[in-house]
């Protein structure tokens, strides 16, 4: 699909994440959604909107380089953060 990848070769995913911008909270999202709850059900787990959630998705996944929160989750995956 050429989406661009973050990870070089023999880096750690501390330097993954640090190059991407991502924080704790961040992941926590992904993994949330990759569970499959919403985001108005995480943003009430996290005290926020459902809308403040869905806005900090679109901000990781244009850190990131990927177009959907599918491919958001699934990069995070691949590299094993969630």
């Amino acid at each position: 699909m050429g989406f661009p990848d973050l990870v070089s070769r023999g880096d750690s995913i501390a330097a993954d994440l640090e190059r991407a911008g991502l924080t704790d909270d961040d992941i926590l999202l992904l993994s949330e959604l990759a569970k499959g709850v919403t985001a108005d059900r995480v943003g009430r787990s996290l005290d926020v909107s459902g809308r403040t959630v869905r806005r900090r998705l679109r901000h990781i996944c244009d850190q990131i380089g990927v177009a959907t929160a599918i491919e958001a989750v699934a990069w995070a995956a691949r590299r094993r953060l969630i």
